[in-house]
């Protein structure tokens, strides 16, 4: 008699959120929440709120998503997402937050890989982060069209 295989659990991810002001860090945790769907494990968060932060933390390894806020200062988000996109070759998806959905033209030129612009939407940045991290689990070419 043979039994079936259990299934694997889903890993969890790690999810890097960059923003100099604690209170953007916490709504894209707050919106996004421990488990984004339920085919997808849990989150880990990792929290930066410089630049150099967050090059470190990639350059580390392991990261799943970064989660970039346009709006940081003294270094931007679409700035960080065009540096890791240009020197990794292996760059984890970046989803940028942008100050207005019509600034979304913009993240074209970072390369980012999906773009939500405040104030946020849960059910949008869950869906755009979802699939990013599909795409990631898969081994698939992350990059979205960006509208």
């Amino acid at each position: 008699m043979s039994h079936p295989t259990p299934a694997a659990a889903p890993r969890t991810h790690s999810v890097v959120v960059y923003s100099d002001d604690v209170a953007v860090r916490d709504q894209v945790r707050g919106a996004l929440g421990r488990r984004p769907a339920g085919d997808l494990g849990r989150i880990e968060y990792v929290e930066a709120s410089t630049g150099d932060e967050v090059v470190k933390l990639v350059d580390a390894g392991g990261v799943d998503l970064v989660v970039l806020d346009g709006e940081a200062w003294p270094t931007g988000g679409m700035g960080l997402a065009k540096q890791m996109k240009d020197e990794l070759p292996d760059c984890p998806p970046t989803l940028v937050l942008v100050a207005r959905k019509v600034d979304a033209w913009l993240a074209t030129w970072s390369q980012a890989d999906g773009v939500v612009a405040h104030p946020l939407d849960p059910v949008e940045i869950t869906g755009v982060a979802a699939d990013l991290l599909r795409r990631r689990e898969a081994g698939a070419p992350v990059r979205r069209a960006l509208h």
